[in-house]
């Protein structure tokens, strides 16, 4: 590798945003190694990897380990940006990849400490023995004060932008580039589209719930299928009408909104609810008043 270690100044830095990038890709992809694992045994009665289950993490945690960090000097989340460890306690001029020991101590600290914070609970609930109490109450202190150096190191690392993680912090290894970065092209007629694409959406998500699609759906209804010619008695509406207006269907509990058509009492009933400002759709008369049917609408009429 071209870029070396021994000299600050030789080294290529990696950006914050890179190293966060990563960690969140490691965390994404055991999340999805556990669910695939766990999609293995959904047959199985609930609860079958329960008690074992810290177990079984820890065991496809160091899989993981053995062909990421132990064999390439990165796990997959650098890997896919192009980033390394290096061993930060080296005085070479050249890369120089981490020993032995660091990869080890890096098992123990990541895999190992998350074994232990799950487990511990588990260790010393059953026994109540004051001494196996305050080694469990020593645990807790413990992991608290880790959580608190752990917070303190990503201050620093906001800071100056080296060891994202408590563990590389300890161990000495640090991430820089696997290779030299080139200039990035960016597409800007690509960017634009998005932006203008984005910002359209976002306007149409704010303008729709204004528009009353239902009034404008009845109103175009009513133009491209006007109704001339009706009587206007509520006798001849019967005989002619013998379906809903809006839903087409046999009239349940008919009833009028002062025009000559014929609506379920249900249907004119929950469209009047949602807007006031309703108007028949056949012929555009407004609601003057919602009556019911003062006349026996047989069903045997409908199949004459």
């Amino acid at each position: 590798m071209a870029s070396s270690t021994g000299n600050e100044k030789s080294v290529n830095p990696v950006l914050r945003i890179s190293q966060m990038d990563a960690l969140e890709l490691n965390k994404a992809l055991e999340q999805l190694v556990w669910t695939q694992f766990t999609c293995c045994f959904s047959g199985f009665k609930p609860g079958v990897l329960a008690h074992l289950e810290p177990e079984i993490k820890a065991f496809l945690w160091i899989i993981l380990w053995r062909f990421t960090v132990y064999s390439k000097n990165a796990t997959v989340g650098q890997t896919i940006l192009n980033i390394q460890y290096k061993n930060n306690f080296s005085q070479t001029e050249k890369y120089q990849a981490l020993s032995k020991q660091q990869k080890l101590w890096y098992l123990v600290l990541t895999v190992g400490g998350r074994w232990l914070e799950e487990r511990c609970y588990d260790l010393f609930s059953s026994r109540p023995l004051q001494s196996l109490c305050k080694v469990k109450s020593l645990i807790g202190f413990g992991t608290g004060l880790v959580k608190l150096c752990g917070l303190l190191n990503f201050l620093v690392f906001l800071q100056q932008g080296r060891f994202a993680t408590l563990t590389e912090r300890v161990l000495g290894i640090r991430a820089v580039f696997g290779r030299p970065q080139g200039i990035r092209q960016l597409g800007f007629d690509y960017m634009n589209r998005e932006l203008l694409w984005h910002g359209f959406a976002e306007f149409l998500i704010y303008l729709l719930p204004f528009i009353n699609l239902q009034k404008i759906k009845l109103k175009i209804f009513s133009w491209c299928l006007p109704v001339t010619g009706l009587p206007s008695s509520e006798q001849a509406a019967a005989a002619q009408l013998k379906e809903c207006s809006l839903c087409g269907e046999w009239p349940s509990l008919p009833h009028t909104i002062g025009c000559s058509h014929v609506f379920c009492y249900y249907c004119i009933k929950s469209n009047y609810l949602h807007d006031l400002d309703f108007t028949c759709p056949k012929c555009g008369s407004e609601v003057h008043s919602l009556q019911p049917l003062k006349y026996k609408i047989e069903m045997t009429e409908l199949h004459p």
